[in-house]
């Protein structure tokens, strides 16, 4: 992705942080538990928080969580409903924290947002010896036959290359290395994905899906014929066609350790 392509998908979210944190889904405790699995101790930190779907799933895990999003709209949605958390200005590329201050780095669908050339150093900068960097993405399971509909008629701008777990995987697999070719800061990567799922209605996925980046940046004329063509979808599916009903989604973890 280009780095001006990058930074416009990037900085979309700050015009829908009300509804991102109505709708986004939290992340599954299993898959949290993982990423931190071998981490040297309890300090993390949660890098590009968005309004803190990912921190408060570490809060309930018992982590010592340090917040840092460099969305003053996300920053101020995620004060509001995690007061007790240190939140702060800041991105993965300055890092607002002194050296080796915590165990490890969690990003919650926000480390293809990082350039590692600059983030890779920083990361490794605040991260003790053996500190661990996972990535955290929530994919819907297109396994899943209305799903893989779903995912048809929604279109990448929706639910896009990283937001299945077929091509999760090989989305993701590089996703801490930079892209200039130098060294990585890390070892050898390991994923692994757990079941998770929102409860959702028609409306409220429509609405969910209206907060990816791609929707966020499209023309108004194309965004309502996309929700137009998804809401038809899903009021021909008997699984989604009335009352509640659960997004079968997977929590798909990168996790690597620093030296």
């Amino acid at each position: 992705m280009h780095q001006d392509d990058r930074h416009l998908l990037s900085s979309s979210f700050g015009t829908a942080a009300a509804a991102y944190a109505e709708h986004r889904p939290d992340y599954a405790q299993a898959a949290v538990r993982w990423a931190l699995e071998h981490a040297p101790g309890p300090r993390v930190l949660d890098l590009g928080a968005g309004t803190g779907k990912l921190t408060a799933t570490l809060l309930a895990l018992g982590a010592e969580v340090v917040a840092v999003e460099p969305d003053p709209a996300m920053l101020t949605e995620l004060r509001r409903a995690l007061p007790e958390v240190r939140a702060l200005p800041g991105s993965a590329e300055a890092v607002p924290l002194a050296d080796a201050s915590v165990d490890a780095v969690l990003a919650g669908n926000a480390m293809h947002w990082f350039d590692m050339d600059i983030a890779g150093p920083e990361i490794a900068r605040v991260l003790a010896p053996a500190g661990v960097l996972a990535g955290l993405w929530n994919v819907m399971d297109d396994q899943v036959d209305w799903v893989a509909g779903l995912a048809s008629v929604s279109g990448s701008a929706a639910i896009g290359p990283r937001d299945t777990p077929v091509s999760w995987r090989a989305e993701t697999a590089d996703m801490h290395r930079p892209k200039s070719g130098a060294p990585a800061r890390f070892r050898a990567p390991e994923q692994d994905e757990f079941p998770h799922g929102q409860r959702r209605t028609a409306d409220s996925l429509v609405a969910t899906l209206a907060t990816r980046a791609g929707m966020l940046v499209m023309p108004e004329q194309e965004q309502q014929a996309a929700q137009r063509r998804i809401r038809a979808y899903l009021a021909d599916r008997p699984e989604t066609a009335s009352g509640e009903f659960t997004l079968p989604m997977r929590t798909c973890v990168l996790r690597v350790r620093r030296p």
